[in-house]
């Protein structure tokens, strides 16, 4: 990163007894105070980092006074450190431990949506991406500050409309236009811009302004989040695709495809019209704020605590912002739970309904997300009668099988009556011997897969890449747009009126997951598991439910 320094000269004056006046002092050079945040201001012949773009597009205020600054909000988003993700880093590394045959494809890959901009400068040279080592992230990589910039502004606004929405863009196969020279390539954005708004970005910038409602198309966010890996047989060799991660697909299979795009949720607009440079321009609506609230809580919480040792260039005011956004999201927009507790002589049973409110799978994304219920029945003198699913702050969850034994899951379930069973709505990958895996270029086939289901989502007709696996499939109270079950508890001859509390709960990280990473011994792997260990994985509460019943 490149840092100017003002110079200020001082000129002073010194009166003696001997003399009228001293000889003027060499100038001294008073550095300002060094902005630790500061983005960079990189220019590459193909993209240009954020620091470039928030010379105009900072200091933004709506019409009733919101700030609205895309750097503000960028800054501390997910988008914004996609390359710094310590857990994506650890996880890249053991991939490549334990497929070694498969490293240049492994890190080509992942290197495609988390740090685009190096990777695809890489490409147009004819080059693969590497990330580890002497790769991107080494502070000499004459890319290093282009990777670490992460998902940046001139990365999805140069990405070309052509192959939008279609299979041959999934895989972080966008396009972009690699033949206009520096000073002429297209910048895109929703609105059109005037002959003097095409001359201050260009002067600026080097970018054109060019209007394409592309940008604004889920289309666009489908290249990236519709991933498929290879499947690594035990002779390893590659033996099929595997769906990783598939929330566009789950999208376009939902009912929400008719009614919000992805940035309708995770780019909401401001509430008031927008003057989009800090050089003037008429006001605009609608502005999406470019908050990109997501789910990865865990990872914002690491950002938190290690920022400076990864290098964030958001301050620990914008990283909270983040971390408050993600979670409202998550505790105002993405499901419901209701009970009905009824008590028949010594049995208590409690109907549980878990309504989904999102446009894809809850938990989506990458497989290392779960949700699951923590239900609790306690006494008259608050004495625990009954708790399934609860959990200490390493993230593991009381009887979870797959917490306490890798080999092992929970299944899915229609009725609980033991605390050792637990519904958890998660994914859990198998290899080509149907064993659990963590290793993605091992998984073959999902062992399960209930994760809640948006509304309009019909399991029996959709695609096997986003089906439901396991045996929620043969669960008629499993279906688009939630879950219900029954817990039956034994009140033996404890005392009432008791208090049923059902908890819905979400990690960004399971335990398995993480600790599975343990088994490397390699830097990333390592420091990873080092936060881990200092950060509690304690999981995000996203919705509650609490009645008091009497005997």
């Amino acid at each position: 990163m490149h840092k100017t320094y003002i110079f200020v000269l001082t000129v002073g004056l010194f009166f003696s007894a001997c003399s009228s006046a001293a000889p003027t002092p060499a100038p001294t050079a008073v550095p300002p105070p060094v902005d630790e945040y500061a983005l960079p201001s990189e220019r590459g012949e193909y993209f240009a980092t954020s620091g470039v773009c928030s010379t105009c597009h900072k200091d933004m205020l709506d019409s009733e006074g919101n700030d609205v600054s895309l750097d503000t909000f960028w800054r501390g988003t997910m988008m914004a450190n996609s390359s710094r993700d310590p857990y994506w880093q650890a996880s890249v590394r053991g991939e490549v431990i334990s497929n070694p045959d498969y490293n240049d494809i492994i890190q080509d890959k992942c290197t495609t949506c988390h740090t685009p901009m190096a990777r695809t400068t890489r490409a147009f040279m004819g080059n693969k991406g590497v990330l580890l080592d002497e790769g991107f992230l080494h502070p000499e990589n004459d890319l290093n500050i282009l990777a670490l910039d992460g998902i940046s502004c001139t990365l999805c606004h140069q990405i070309e409309a052509d192959n939008l929405g279609a299979p041959e863009s999934y895989d972080g196969h966008y396009l972009i236009d690699e033949t206009k020279p520096v000073g002429e390539r297209l910048s895109y954005g929703p609105y059109e811009a005037d002959e003097a708004q095409v001359i201050a970005m260009k002067t600026v910038s080097g970018y054109v302004p060019e209007q394409s409602a592309h940008i604004q198309s889920s289309d666009l966010c489908g290249s990236c989040h519709t991933l498929y890996t290879p499947t690594v047989d035990n002779n390893g060799e590659v033996a099929g695709m595997f769906p990783e991660q598939m929330p566009y697909i789950e999208w376009l299979a939902s009912a929400y495809v008719d009614q919000k795009s992805c940035p309708d949720c995770h780019m909401p607009e401001a509430p008031g019209t927008v003057v989009l440079s800090v050089t003037g321009g008429p006001e605009r609506s609608p502005f999406s704020v470019h908050s990109f609230a997501g789910g990865n809580t865990y990872a914002l919480k690491l950002l938190q605590n290690y920022g400076e040792e990864m290098g964030v260039t958001a301050s620990d005011e914008q990283i909270e912002a983040a971390l408050q956004r993600a979670l409202d999201q998550l505790q105002t927009q993405t499901a419901q739970i209701e009970i009905d507790p009824q008590i028949s002589g010594t049995t208590l049973k409690v109907g549980v309904n878990v309504a989904s409110e999102v446009g894809h799978k809850f938990p989506s994304g990458f497989p290392s997300r779960r949700v699951w219920i923590h239900l609790t029945v306690t006494d008259s003198a608050g004495n625990i009668v009954f708790e399934s699913g609860g959990y200490d702050e390493n993230g593991s969850i009381f009887g979870n099988a797959n917490d306490l034994d890798a080999a092992a899951f929970e299944p899915h379930y229609e009725i609980i009556s033991d605390p050792n069973e637990v519904q958890i709505y998660e994914a859990i990958m198998g290899d080509v011997d149907a064993a659990v895996t963590t290793t993605l270029l091992r998984g073959a086939v999902y062992l399960k897969d209930n994760r809640l289901l948006p509304t309009g989502f019909d399991k029996a007709a959709v695609s096997d890449d986003i089906g439901v696996w396991g045996q929620a499939v043969m669960d008629a109270d499993f279906v688009g747009g939630g879950d219900a079950l029954v817990y039956e508890v034994d009140l033996g001859d404890s005392a009432g009126p008791y208090t049923v509390t059902a908890d819905l709960l979400y990690q960004s990280i399971g335990h398995r997951w993480a600790q599975n990473l343990d088994r490397f011994e390699a830097p990333e792997p390592q420091r990873f598991i080092t936060y881990y260990e200092n950060v509690p994985n304690t999981p995000t509460l996203v919705t509650s439910a609490t009645i008091e019943i009497t005997k």
